[in-house]
């Protein structure tokens, strides 16, 4: 039983082919689609604001929010799994192992020691203390509520905009990924190496 159970895990821990994992992909949003369900993770937060009461302060969170408690579990299973990858499917000391060679080159030469094989989950510049300087609360919490802000200005996060949006042919969803390749790349070409260095 030892021997399946390891067996078991070491399937489950090496990186899946594009092949198994769209597929799949596939297969849930078909299934939301024909059940009328939209996958979208930065609702959860309107979600909760509106389960909280903030339906008494903004009439942006006077909805129906337990229309959406399947999306708070989808939310729950995704921090549930989210914990089980990190500390029971990945390599030693929570390192990523299955990472491009030219990935392990672009951060070094933004500064970030690391070596094949030994890629950290968590960048060594994010962290609780990083909070207790400027640099480190600007990029920690000025970036976080970026992305919270610009989701819900963008109508929707990454998931709900590329995953659900494009699966039903939505063309503002369409437009929104476009915006959010846009904005990844100038933020790694031309924004990252500039800041980086003053938060090192």
């Amino acid at each position: 039983m030892k021997e399946i159970l390891e067996q078991v895990l070491q399937f489950l821990s090496q990186p899946w082919p594009w092949y198994v994992a769209g597929p799949l992909l596939a297969l849930v949003m078909f299934i939301l689609l024909y059940f009328g369900h939209e996958f979208g993770i930065s609702e959860n937060f309107r979600l909760m604001c509106a389960a909280d009461g903030a339906d008494k302060y903004n009439e942006f969170f006077k909805i129906d929010w337990k229309s959406g408690e399947w999306n708070l579990l989808v939310a729950l299973g995704a921090v549930f799994g989210g914990y089980l990858a990190s500390h029971y499917f990945i390599g030693n000391a929570g390192d990523i192992a299955h990472v491009s060679s030219s990935t392990v080159q672009s951060l070094n030469e933004l500064g970030i020691p690391v070596k094949q094989g030994s890629v950290p989950l968590i960048p060594d510049f994010i962290s609780w203390e990083a909070l207790f300087n400027w640099q480190g609360w600007l990029i920690i919490a000025g970036g976080g509520f970026l992305v919270g802000f610009g989701a819900r200005y963008a109508g929707g996060c990454t998931s709900g905009h590329a995953i659900s949006g494009l699966s039903a042919l939505q063309l503002p969803s369409l437009i929104a990924v476009v915006g959010f390749f846009m904005g990844g790349l100038f933020i790694t070409y031309v924004v990252l190496p500039l800041i980086f260095p003053i938060i090192r």
